[in-house]
């Protein structure tokens, strides 16, 4: 225990938060960690299991009140798995053992949720290019999701009647059942735990409530995001149930590569390559951006894998208003076919030449002689 932080530390609310507060303070922090958003971040997915943890025990008024009380020291902890008194045992396949550990963890009292519930989040990937993702685009994408039936209005009767209260259960989703001093507690069959049953289903939904339906969704891309950030649309995913709100949708942007530039954070990196004469005696040339060509002056004596930088013709800020930079690295290209007169022309500029020009070569050639010397 000593490891775990305090629950409310995690969701970063008082001791004093309401039920409200909580609610959004977890749904503000699960979209800034969420693992969709953090792909291949270990970290993430633990924050997202920490906070998940933190939200089932405070959004629960009973193990709120216990761990309130106790902390993480509940009396109560030994029944449950891995130390964790308010979660982690695995009731899997034992029937109705884990209501009956409910029930005596919640003194008889169901802690089943009839309230409203929010809707299913939706996630869409979305492939642009290079150019779309510099200069920001508007996008349109089509996506399924379910939807309120509009014959029954999300109740899945059929229009006309409603849902009427489960007899198996009177209303309450749950059938218990006594046995000497224990007290077992198991979903309603009759019902599923909803409380309500169909006698009329819709026959458009075939009383299920919900239709899968084709939507065209379009999203304002913003100038500057990068291939695998994600785009966040609140209420564009499922509707959520009993009145609740609707989820989100999380498009995850992939950018194509680009011929030519490759990015670096806001800067954008192009290789260019040279004539050795133009490296040598210097001189004009003409630069690709992303705004169309500029002509840049290389100077004289320029050596391969210099690089040179044009300010303001990278990519737009994401959230500002200025522009990273081009960085043009210099690629000096030495001509493979040469003819008799050029192979000349060289030696006669080799046979004026001497160490003294070549920096790299002269400091070369002098440890060469102190190592033998």
């Amino acid at each position: 225990m000593a490891n775990k932080r305090d629950y409310y530390e995690v969701l970063g609310v008082s001791k004093n938060a309401t039920d409200d507060e909580i609610k959004r303070a977890y749904r503000k922090k699960a979209k800034e960690c969420h693992p969709d958003l953090h792909p291949d971040d270990k970290e993430a997915v633990e924050r997202f299991k920490e906070l998940n943890e933190a939200n089932e025990v405070l959004s629960d008024p009973d193990k709120r009140a216990r761990y309130d009380q106790f902390g993480f020291e509940d009396p109560m902890a030994g029944m449950g798995g891995g130390g964790n008194p308010f979660g982690g045992f695995d009731f899997g396949g034992m029937g109705g053992m884990g209501d009956i550990f409910e029930q005596l963890f919640n003194g008889g009292r169901s802690t089943r949720n009839q309230g409203p519930v929010q809707g299913n989040d939706l996630r869409y990937e979305l492939r642009i290019t290079f150019e779309e993702a510099a200069k920001g685009c508007e996008k349109s994408f089509e996506i399924f999701r379910n939807e309120l039936c509009d014959a029954c209005k999300g109740t899945g009767a059929r229009p006309g009647t409603s849902p009427v209260t489960c007899s198996t259960c009177n209303g309450t989703g749950q059938i218990r059942q006594s046995g000497g001093w224990m007290t077992t507690v198991r979903t309603c069959p009759a019902c599923g735990g909803t409380g309500k049953v169909i006698k009329e289903k819709c026959t458009s939904c075939s009383g299920g409530g919900r239709i899968r339906k084709k939507r065209t969704v379009t999203v304002k891309v913003p100038a500057g995001i990068d291939n695998g950030q994600t785009i966040i649309m609140n209420g564009q995913g499922e509707p959520g149930l009993r009145g609740g709100p609707s989820g989100d949708l999380y498009i995850v942007v992939g950018v194509r590569p680009h011929k030519l530039f490759k990015r670096e954070g806001y800067n954008l990196l192009l290789d260019f390559p040279i004539p050795f004469t133009t490296a040598a005696l210097g001189g004009d040339i003409e630069v690709p951006t992303l705004s169309g060509p500029v002509k840049y002056r290389i100077p004289e004596g320029t050596q391969p894998g210099t690089e040179f930088r044009i300010k303001g013709s990278g990519i737009q800020q994401l959230r500002g208003s200025g522009k990273g930079d081009l960085i043009l690295r210099v690629k000096v290209e030495v001509p493979r076919r040469l003819n008799n007169k050029q192979k000349d022309l060289l030696r006669q500029f080799d046979e004026t030449t001497s160490d003294r020009e070549y920096d790299n070569r002269k400091s070369f050639m002098d440890r060469v002689k102190e190592l033998f010397n």
